[in-house]
This record gives structure tokens, C-alpha cells and sequence, in this order.
């Protein structure tokens, strides 16, 4: 004799059983705004620092440095690492005139790479250094090898590399601003907040 359960509808029987309570995970596309917004404070802080007045400064404030620059590694990390599982999110409006499209598409894969090569940059200096860098003070950064001039050298590229990347956020905005004023497509209401998008 069949089990009572079998006359309940499947959405109630499921009810019943707790299958299918677990709770939602966030759509991509929340995740990618979450991680777009949460990245610009670090991105802020470190396009202002200054690593030795701060060291100057004494040791709390350049802990406090150091901890952003984790916070900004774990995000790139997470940022790349979303990128390599879902592709990138972001698509050409159906009002970009044929030139901004490649663009469009070229500027945020290199948004993408360009935050990772920022992070990346930090452990060349970690794994070149003279002693043991801890990001936030807590986590080693690369076993340090002593190489001065490497160090030296890659200290350089990584200042540049970090500049570069602020241009192309500066173009990245102001794309999307000119999408948002001249096409009228809405460009920026993707990815603000939607507590903003009444002055949107």
C-alpha cells in the first residue's frame, strides 16, 4: 500500500521533508556588485597612500595599511577567481555605436587582469624582500629570498602597474558616465545600488 505522502503534491511533500529549504545563494551578478563596490574604498585608499609617510607615522596607522592591502588581495583573488567561473558579466548596450563595443569588451577583461597583476605584484615584492612581509600583519605574503635589486626593480613596476590601473578605472568610469548621458541607456543603473537609482 502506497505511503500516504505519495497523494501530497510535490511542493508540499517537499515542505514537509525540508527538501529544497536550503536558502538561495545570491544571484552572479549581486556577488559581482558587492565585490565592484567593496573593492573601491582599498582602491581609494591606495591611490592616495604613501607607504613610508605612513611608516613614519608609527605602527598602528602602518598596520592599518597593511590590512588594506589584504583586504584589496582577497578581493582581487575572489574578483579573478569569479571571473575565471562565470566569464565576464558585463555586455555592450544595444545602443554602443560598432567602435565602443570591442572596447567596451577589451576594457573590462583588462580591469579584470589588471587587478590581479596589481596582487601578483605584491608577492613579487614579498618573494624578493630581505625579511618575511605579513599582509595585515598576519599573513606571509612569500618565502623572502634577499634579492635587492628584484626588489627594487619590481617595487617600481608595481607603483606604475597601480597608476595604470587607476587610468583605466578613471576611462572605465567615465565610459559608462557617457553611456549613462549621451545614449541614455542607463549604463549606471547595472551597477549602482538600487537605493540610487532614483537619481539615476
Amino acid at each position: 500500500m502506497p505511503s500516504d505522502l505519495t497523494h501530497i503534491p510535490p511542493p508540499a511533500w517537499r515542505r514537509l521533508t525540508g527538501a529544497g529549504t536550503l536558502p538561495r545563494l545570491p544571484h552572479k551578478r549581486t556577488v559581482l556588485k558587492v565585490m565592484h563596490w567593496a573593492m573601491l574604498p582599498f582602491f581609494v585608499w591606495f591611490l592616495f597612500a604613501d607607504p613610508d609617510a605612513l611608516r613614519r607615522m608609527g605602527p598602528r596607522v602602518f598596520q592599518f595599511h597593511s590590512m588594506m592591502g589584504l583586504g584589496f588581495v582577497v578581493l582581487a583573488l575572489g574578483w579573478t577567481g569569479f571571473y575565471l567561473r562565470h566569464g565576464l558579466l558585463s555586455r555592450p548596450g544595444p545602443k554602443l555605436p560598432g567602435w565602443a563595443r570591442p572596447v567596451h569588451r577589451v576594457m573590462h577583461h583588462a580591469l579584470v587582469w589588471g587587478v590581479f597583476l596589481v596582487a601578483f605584484g605584491g608577492f613579487l615584492l614579498g618573494l624578493t624582500s630581505s625579511f618575511l612581509m605579513k599582509a595585515g600583519g598576519i599573513l606571509p605574503i612569500a618565502p623572502p629570498l634577499n634579492m635587492p635589486q628584484a626588489n627594487h626593480l619590481i617595487g617600481l613596476v608595481h607603483t606604475y602597474q597601480f597608476y595604470a590601473l587607476a587610468a583605466l578605472v578613471a576611462g572605465h568610469a567615465g565610459f559608462h558616465i557617457w553611456r549613462h548621458t549621451r545614449l541614455k541607456d542607463r549604463a549606471l543603473r547595472i551597477m549602482a545600488p538600487r537605493a540610487l537609482h532614483r537619481w539615476l
